[in-house]
This record gives structure tokens, sequence and C-alpha cells, in this order.
């Protein structure tokens, strides 16, 4: 695996991945047609899936953002918020 913070042209994080042929294929493609850069398409798949997969660290940020916004207590919108949250598949 390469890691390296600040070597090339794109900043953050390095690092060598194996995919298959055909993978690596649909996301040269999609790179192409959405005119970005193979990084970023896997970048932002990285996202998604993180997001999708580590449910406790997006409502941990929730959280603080209404820690750090507040809310008056009984509110109505903060009830139906909590009611549509809480019927929501996830």
């Amino acid at each position: 695996m390469i890691r390296s913070r600040h070597d090339g042209y794109t900043p953050g994080m390095k690092t060598a991945v194996s995919v298959p042929d055909v993978l690596f294929e649909q996301v040269d493609r999609l790179a192409r047609r959405s005119n970005r850069s193979r990084s970023e398409v896997y970048s932002a798949a990285l996202r998604e899936y993180m997001a999708r997969h580590a449910p406790d660290e997006v409502t941990e940020a929730l959280d603080r953002v209404v820690a750090d916004v507040g809310e008056p207590a009984g509110s109505f919108v903060g009830e139906a918020a909590r009611r549509t949250l809480g019927a929501a598949e996830w």
C-alpha cells in the first residue's frame, strides 16, 4: 500500500487498492462521462459507503449539530422530525 499526504497533485491520503478489471473500466467510463478524475469517483463512492455502513457516525455528527444549534423543548417541528425519522427506513 502506498501512502502519502503531499505527493502528487491530489490533496489527501493516497492508497493503492486492487479492483477487478471490469469495475475499473466502469469507473473509468463514469469518470470520463462526468468530467471527474477516477480519484474523485472512488472518493465519492467511499463516502457514500461509509455513510451507509457507519450510521452511528452520521447520527453522532447530527447530534452535535443539534446540540450546537439547540432546539426549544416541546417544539412541534422537533417532534414531527423525530416521528418522521423514526418511521423512515434507513
